[in-house]
């Protein structure tokens, strides 16, 4: 009885320490340890299938292969055609026609992926967000925005819901200034929804992506679009040129 009893005591006393260390950590720190960041970057990359659709028409069908630090991306499209980023540049295959969008394809589907695992990157700017709701559910709410020179749009900025209990991403409002000055973007602002969560290797990952029109006050208004994840995969090793472009790829300028 007194093992028990010491026992249930020590357990007592490890989850009210667990419970302190994360009352502790930061918003952003609290996503990442839901998402099991440490262990996602234990691996070198994750690889997994990409189904997006908009407006019911498929805008991209492939196989994206990331490294957990987000330094190499390698975008396999269905049609054979390629699109790698190394850093700060982009390659893509000669038989890719419309090529205006290429650098918006080659990091954004990547880093809202990745999101997770980025949110204490340096650059970051986190600020507190008065509304805590969306569509009526209440979640814990920061806005994200950048230091200048941080990436290609360090105008963009994102509004990040995560679940008041698991702290697991929900909910990403965003606008996109690629292409457009940061007041037309914030005159249509986006939001992608995360659901559908499931574990891989003990990191969980969701399923399916959905895109909507957002409004501050009235939060999802228009569902815009949906992805599918798929046959998600971690890889210990890759080859040592698996991010080279071939020689005859062109590079998409900034």
């Amino acid at each position: 009885m007194k093992t028990k009893i010491i026992i249930l005591l020590a357990l007592t006393i490890i989850l009210s320490s667990f419970s302190i260390i994360i009352a502790q950590l930061s918003f952003a720190e609290k996503i990442e340890a839901a998402h099991e960041k440490e262990t996602f970057l234990s691996n070198k990359a994750v690889q997994f299938d990409f189904v997006l659709t908009f407006g019911g028409s498929e805008r991209m069908n492939g196989k994206i292969t990331l490294l957990t630090n987000s330094t190499k991306g390698l975008i396999e499209l269905a049609d054979g055609n390629k699109i790698y980023y190394v850093e700060d540049k982009v390659f893509y295959s000669p038989g890719i026609e419309n090529t205006a969008r290429i650098r918006f394809d080659a990091y954004t589907w990547s880093y809202f992926f990745l999101i997770p695992y980025k949110l204490s990157d340096p650059g970051t700017v986190w600020n507190k967000y008065p509304a805590s709701k969306l569509n009526g559910k209440a979640y814990e709410t920061q806005k994200l925005t950048f230091e200048q020179g941080t990436g290609d749009t360090p105008d963009d900025w994102y509004i990040v819901y995560a679940d008041s209990k698991t702290n697991l991403l929900s909910a990403v409002a965003y606008i996109v200034t690629a292409g457009k000055s940061k007041e037309e973007a914030e005159a249509s602002p986006s939001a992608i929804e995360y659901t559908d969560y499931t574990r891989v290797n003990g990191v969980p990952i969701a399923t399916n992506w959905n895109f909507w029109k957002w409004h501050e006050d009235n939060g999802l208004t228009k569902k815009r679009g949906e992805a599918a994840i798929s046959n998600i995969r971690f890889k210990s090793s890759l080859a040592g040129d698996f991010f080279n472009p071939p020689a005859n790829f062109y590079e998409a300028k900034p």
